[in-house]
């Protein structure tokens, strides 16, 4: 089955790593790029996802999208995670292209149209631009097949005890994805934070793929060092965002559950997710349980298979 697919994205190095995975596996077709910010700002976002499209060789359109939340104060970059620049301590790469003149909400809308029921969409860094092509053109929820969603998670966290990054830099722009009538499927950090990648992973991969896997290698030693701070010193990174993709490529890597959702906007527990009383709510997948060392291997031997 090949699966028509539209990245949302801040990147990023997990980012780095989704979009690889997706362009490089024969069973996705990766039709497009948007990006937001998150990770950097939105216009280093865009530029880092030209320089992942050039990488791979592949003529993938990138729409700039939304700069700052829907509602509240824009919280700072992660830069200390991912670095000034979004690939660790890598400069500025050069690019030859350019994104698109038309905004990312309306390509997600285009795309969708020119695409019924055929495009999944997998946002892997804040949902502000899913949240508005909703509002842009409400009908895009009965022609999208999917929405698959890196972020949240239940009864978990990663910038506050209950926030994951994600919904906590718009949790405004995800209540609402969460509340609408379409299928979603959620990849939170109880299933992504199970997928470790060490330096010896990165090291293999910068030997079986010497462009993209090396491109990898370089970019994670900043991330490798970050989460040393936070595993007494162990180097090793969550795989974060190729977790989702591999969702979409592998379903049986993972158990389901189905949840009403809903976001938490305001007071100390901002950005948390949980289930939702709404008796309006649609019930969407949260991945529940996850085959680690299977997910691993399909994104290894995917990149391995790149040049």
């Amino acid at each position: 089955m090949l699966h028509k697919v539209l990245i949302d994205t801040d990147p990023g190095i997990d980012d780095a790593m989704a979009v690889f995975y997706a362009a490089l596996h024969p069973e996705i077709d990766l039709v497009g790029m948007t990006t937001v910010f998150g990770n950097v700002t939105t216009e280093i976002a865009t530029r880092n996802a030209i320089v992942l499209a050039e990488r791979v060789g592949q003529n993938i359109p990138v729409a700039k999208g939304a700069a700052v939340p829907l509602v509240q104060t824009p919280n700072p970059v992660s830069d200390f995670v991912h670095g000034t620049e979004g690939f660790g301590t890598m400069p500025p790469q050069p690019i030859q292209g350019r994104a698109l003149d038309e905004p990312a909400h309306e390509f997600i809308c285009r795309m969708i149209h020119e695409n019924p029921n055929e495009i999944i969409l997998c946002p892997v860094g804040p949902l502000t631009n899913i949240a508005l092509a909703l509002r842009h053109d409400p009908s895009i929820a009965s022609k999208v097949k999917d929405i698959v969603i890196m972020g949240g998670g239940l009864d978990c966290g990663n910038v506050t005890e209950y926030a994951e990054a994600n919904i906590w830099n718009d949790p405004h722009a995800a209540d609402e994805v969460f509340a609408a009538d379409w299928s979603v499927t959620v990849a939170g950090l109880n299933v992504t934070s199970q997928v470790v990648c060490y330096p010896s992973d990165f090291e293999h991969l910068e030997q079986a793929s010497p462009v993209l896997g090396g491109f990898l290698n370089e970019a994670a030693q900043f991330y490798l060092d970050f989460y040393a701070t936070l595993h007494e010193q162990k180097r090793c990174c969550h795989m974060h965002d190729p977790t989702a993709l591999i969702a979409i490529t592998d379903p049986a890597y993972f158990s389901v559950a189905t949840h009403a959702l809903e976001v938490i906007v305001e007071g100390e527990r901002i950005g948390q997710m949980k289930h939702s009383e709404n008796p309006d709510r649609k019930e969407h997948k949260v991945l529940m349980k996850v085959d680690s060392e299977a997910v691993k291997k399909q994104f290894m031997s995917t990149i391995e298979g790149g040049f």
